[in-house]
């Protein structure tokens, strides 16, 4: 049996498509809460709530773990993200020994190499910075490190770190896209010509297939972070605005240096914790870098290893989400 933790979101629900499609059906869907119109076994619970966890694990044959539940975000409290991507993590890593599961595929991100500097066609061979300025990255960061030491002869594991998700029934990206655009709240942060990795959700999904059909093939294969994405990265706000005038006409964003964009985050940043705001500030310094940085990847590694490519252009993504967007 395969458990996909996170199984009825965005990405754990196209993987468990795909799975399905590929005649693979011994699959359980684990989320916070059972969702109704999804016709796959499921089970909820909190990740945080070891004992309940562990009797999913007493109750289900469980082999694999496909873990991509996790708190998203830039700003919240530390304990938080802590006890979510990073403590919860490490429970699923002891549960999985102790139940003898042998394959731990984690979705992890770019995020956990990125510090204040572009990246430009990086490689696995990125350390991760010193210091980080959210504690999404750093907690993910903490739980891909503990997955990829406890790989094993045993104990198969791997990292897989997506780059911005996207495509038709995304539950973040596009909409808040298009509500902030709506608002009058988007703001084009540096100069535009920074080129991001993205990756659509179905070549996301696949990658997790592949690593799963190469760690049934290969009983070695594991312990490695793999970066994967489209085949090319995008110009990031030529891409936001072709996704916009899909619904929107001549599209205009008003331009703002990234250095006061960063400033203002750094004050925004200060502001809230000082007032103890738990609301998410319009920009933070982490936003002000993702939004004007480069920071793309090569994926040499995740295509000669298990064989990774895109089975989705983005510009077929892009054909397909006017009738999502639209919607919106």
């Amino acid at each position: 049996m395969i458990l996909i933790t996170g199984g009825t979101g965005f990405l754990g629900l196209h993987i468990a498509e795909l799975f399905q499609s590929q005649g693979i059906e011994d699959l359980l869907l684990l989320s916070t809460s059972i969702k109704k119109n999804i016709y796959f076994s499921q089970v909820a619970c909190d990740l945080r709530n070891t004992a309940e966890l562990e009797n999913i694990f007493k109750k289900h044959p469980i082999k694999t773990i496909i873990h991509t539940a996790a708190k998203a975000g830039v700003w919240g409290n530390k304990k938080d993200y802590m006890d979510i991507n990073f403590k919860a993590t490490k429970t699923l890593l002891e549960l999985s020994q102790k139940f003898e599961v042998n394959k731990f595929i984690y979705t992890s991100t770019p995020s956990v190499v990125f510090g204040r500097d572009s990246i430009i066609n990086g490689d696995e061979s990125i350390k991760y910075p010193k210091k980080y300025l959210t504690h999404y990255a750093h907690s993910k960061a903490l739980a891909e490190e503990l997955v990829l030491q406890n790989n094993s002869k045993s104990f198969q594991t791997i990292a897989l770190r997506p780059h911005l998700i996207w495509g038709r029934g995304d539950r973040h990206l596009i909409p808040r896209l298009i509500t902030r655009y709506k608002l009058g709240k988007l703001k084009q942060v540096g100069n535009g010509k920074n080129l991001v990795d993205i990756i659509h959700v179905k070549n996301a999904a696949y990658a997790h297939f592949l690593t799963f059909k190469k760690m049934q093939e290969d009983k070695k294969f594991g312990g490695n972070a793999y970066f994967i994405g489209q085949e090319k990265p995008v110009n990031l706000w030529s891409f936001l605005k072709k996704i916009l005038e899909l619904r929107f006409k001549k599209v205009k964003l008003n331009i703002l240096p990234s250095k006061l964009c960063y400033f203002i985050g750094a004050i925004s940043e200060f502001v809230y914790r000082l007032l103890g705001i738990k609301s998410e500030p319009l920009m933070t310094r982490f936003i002000a870098l993702q939004l004007s940085k480069d920071h793309y990847f090569s994926h040499d590694r995740a295509k000669r290893d298990f064989g990774y490519k895109e089975i989705i252009t983005t510009q077929d993504g892009l054909n397909d989400l006017r009738e999502f967007v639209n919607q919106l």
